[in-house]
């Protein structure tokens, strides 16, 4: 009797144990233990699964030595592992040329160390397909890494694929030496009328005169677009539209445009890799992560000529039509050398941006440290970012920039043009058209050395909305800008700042600035203007007397501005 019991109590025990096991699969797991410390719900990112077949190259007679084509070697070898369910394919030390590579699901592509797949400066074998870029729909050329509608596809091993980028993209003369600059004009392809910019080929240059940031919006068909085919310079690996991928431990360089654009992927993972691009490469973005959900990008080094991690959901009407947000995003321990922004979210974000959890980087000299930047006309959410234990050093513009005037140049090019300044704009109607950031935590940051180190502005119509910066220890010329805002809280910040306004304040509403302290006894240290301002705390600490240091501006209403 004693022995039944025993024996039911254990089938009943392991009917409870299957019970949760799927309840689990059912309702997944929120905060896995891999992602402790994420303060928003987390479901654990699945990995490729990947067959148990395996190629190599050489089998289908692929060549070394990067005078041979190996397309076809590439495309017999996922053909044979594609045959068998998926697998492994193996590129071996050497130097393989090749053109496009074309994705299929439930594939593993394995560079080994000493393995550089450089693709083909011939543009004839990229025809142009219907595509998107720059957050568009649009026709662009094959990207030589192309993928949609796939399911398991991996990048792992050591090896190196370089886009052969500089045979697609245009140079400003301004980011290169002259001798550099006599090189390439030396080299070929045409330089504009006021020799400032050259192209790679005539029908680029004619073809950029009528386009609007690298998109020609007037061309509809397909034949309109073959006519400017050499305009049309691709990303360089496009996964589009499909689950569970994986970036792991390779090197990729060198693109035609962006480096690496994941689109509308559930399930991503990009550890350990690293991307370089010329730090005068046009648009040489690193990653950019569009209308994404799941997504972990960590342990990893960018070194680029345009935005290191970019995430975005899409431009204007295209991107709102999509309805698909970028959502869910760990950024974790990686750094960034050169790059117009360590981290950056926008300018295209009209599907919204959600959810994205940035901890423990390093920025060295990037343009900007943490990016955020959009315009009227965009639309869009971007919401719940949690940003923490970022080490940024010699950043030559802003350290931390919200800039909602976007208009296509970066924060060096906008300072040279005198754009960075204070903007007074009318009020326009609320629409769909209107960009919102909101709920933005930021905290435990070093900026040792920046032009300024807080760059905050929203739209009078739609203020940048609770955001919440604290533990900051600040090395700058510049201190803090905060334009069109509401319900900003900064606190526990020590700054060492050049300039004697340490804070310019505009047009800001429920701001609550306390436990600050600063290297001024002026009595403009903070500066505070505009009629719309409303409800402004000021809380002295023991170094700082804020009654002392606060300048305001006529059109600021009485009880506005209260000292604690």
């Amino acid at each position: 009797m004693k022995t039944k019991f025993i024996i039911q109590l254990v089938i009943i025990s392991l009917f409870f144990v299957a019970s949760c096991s799927k309840s689990k699969e059912k309702n997944e797991i929120q905060t896995p233990d891999n992602y402790e410390g994420i303060e928003f719900e987390m479901k654990t990112i699945q990995e490729p699964q990947i067959p148990n077949n395996t190629v190599n190259i050489k089998d289908f007679g692929a060549v070394d030595g990067g005078h041979v084509l190996n397309t076809k070697a590439f495309e017999k070898a996922i053909e044979a592992v594609t045959k068998k369910g998926g697998g492994k394919v193996i590129i071996p030390a050497g130097i393989w040329l090749t053109g496009p590579i074309i994705l299929k699901s439930k594939l593993e592509l394995h560079a080994e160390a000493g393995a550089l797949i450089k693709f083909s400066t011939n543009k004839d074998l990229y025809p142009i397909i219907e595509t998107n870029f720059e957050g568009l729909n649009t026709w662009r050329c094959l990207s030589p890494i192309y993928g949609k509608n796939l399911e398991d596809v991996a990048f792992t091993g050591p090896g190196i694929w370089d886009g052969s980028g500089d045979a697609w993209r245009p140079v400003k003369k301004s980011k290169i030496t002259d001798k550099h600059w006599g090189k390439l004009v030396a080299s070929g392809g045409f330089v504009d009328n006021n020799k400032m910019v050259w192209y790679p080929s005539e029908q680029f240059k004619n073809a950029s005169k009528n386009a609007e940031l690298n998109v020609r919006k007037d061309l509809k068909t397909k034949e309109e677009f073959q006519q400017i085919r050499d305009f049309l310079r691709p990303v360089m690996v496009s996964i589009q539209n499909s689950k569970r991928v994986m970036f792991s431990g390779s090197v990729f360089q060198n693109s035609p445009a962006w480096c690496l654009h994941p689109l509308m992927v559930e399930d991503l993972i990009v550890k350990n890799i690293t991307v370089r691009n010329p730090h005068y490469s046009q648009n040489g973005d690193g990653i950019d992560i569009e209308s994404c959900k799941n997504v972990i990008i960590e342990n990893s080094s960018f070194d680029v000529g345009d935005d290191a991690i970019c995430i975005k959901s899409g431009k204007d009407k295209d991107g709102r039509d999509r309805n698909f947000p970028c959502e869910n995003l760990i950024i974790r321990n990686n750094t960034v050398y050169h790059g117009h922004g360590g981290v950056t979210v926008g300018s295209e974000m009209s599907s919204g941006v959600k959810n994205m959890h940035v901890s423990n980087c390093t920025f060295i000299g990037t343009d900007v440290g943490l990016r955020f930047k959009s315009k009227r006309g965009r639309g869009g959410v971007v919401e719940n970012i949690f940003i923490s234990d970022i080490r940024m050093t010699d950043i030559p513009t802003n350290a931390i920039s919200f800039n909602l005037y976007y208009g296509g140049l970066s924060v060096s090019e906008m300072l040279a043009k005198a754009k960075n300044n204070k903007t007074v704009a009318k009020v326009v109607p609320v629409s769909e058209t209107t960009p919102q950031f909101k709920n933005i935590f930021i905290q435990d940051i070093v900026i040792q050395g920046a032009y300024q180190a807080v760059f905050l502005q929203g739209l009078p119509e739609m203020n940048l909305e609770n955001i919440k910066i604290s533990n900051l220890l600040v090395k700058a010329d510049k201190g803090f800008s905060i334009i069109d805002a509401n319900g900003v809280n900064i606190s526990n910040v020590n700054l060492t700042v050049k300039e004697d306004v340490k804070f310019n304040i505009y047009n800001t509403k429920n701001l609550e600035l306390s436990a600050i302290e600063f290297n001024s006894n002026s009595e403009n240290s903070i500066l505070i203007n505009g009629k719309a301002s409303e409800n402004i705390q000021l809380k002295s600490s023991s170094k700082t007397d804020f009654s002392k240091n606060t300048l305001i501006g006529e059109t600021v209403e009485e009880h506005v501005v209260k000292f604690e």
